[in-house]
């Protein structure tokens, strides 16, 4: 197995587990990760994501819903790509959500992540996730900019909460 396919079953081992700083570790300091809710520069911002999903999933009521199965992984020097499905409730809502997600990687020359792009189909997320409001308007550019937007403000509060003095 090629060590940057190494990285990716490492990564997604952990995150099975939800083990956010496993998961950290395997992004190179000015690693970029984009996907439909966030696009991100930086281990810092990339991690502080990983940490903020992982601990709400993590939560009572949640967590035993969590699941993740991951297949398909290949990479060389090059790149990478993944296939992987979460099951988990959507925070924001407390809906089941199954979601089927494929992602792509470059990697720096020491094995770390440098890009990860995750593709999934957006409305198919939105009506379990969002219900009623993401059936009518998950193909909508506009409530994809919503999403973002909403995913921006949690994730930027989420940081300042953990960098806030007890």
């Amino acid at each position: 197995m090629h060590p940057n396919a190494q990285t990716l079953q490492r990564f997604y081992t952990a995150f099975a587990q939800l083990d956010h700083a496993t998961m950290a570790a395997c992004y190179a300091p000015d690693a970029t990760f984009d996907d439909e809710a966030f696009s991100l520069k930086g281990r810092e911002q990339v991690a502080g994501m990983w940490r903020m999903l992982c601990t709400a999933t993590k939560k009572p009521g949640a967590a035993e819903h969590w699941r993740l199965e991951f297949s398909g992984i290949d990479a060389d020097a090059q790149g990478g790509k993944a296939h992987w499905e979460a099951h988990y409730l959507f925070s924001a809502t407390g809906r089941k959500v199954h979601n089927i997600i494929d992602g792509t990687f470059t990697f720096t020359p020491d094995g770390l992540i440098a890009t990860h792009r995750d593709r999934f189909n957006f409305w198919s997320w939105s009506r379990q996730a969002l219900g009623l409001p993401g059936v009518l308007l998950g193909w909508s550019p506009s409530l994809k900019r919503k999403v973002r937007s909403t995913a921006a403000g949690n994730l930027k509060k989420f940081l300042a909460q953990e960098t806030r003095p007890l």
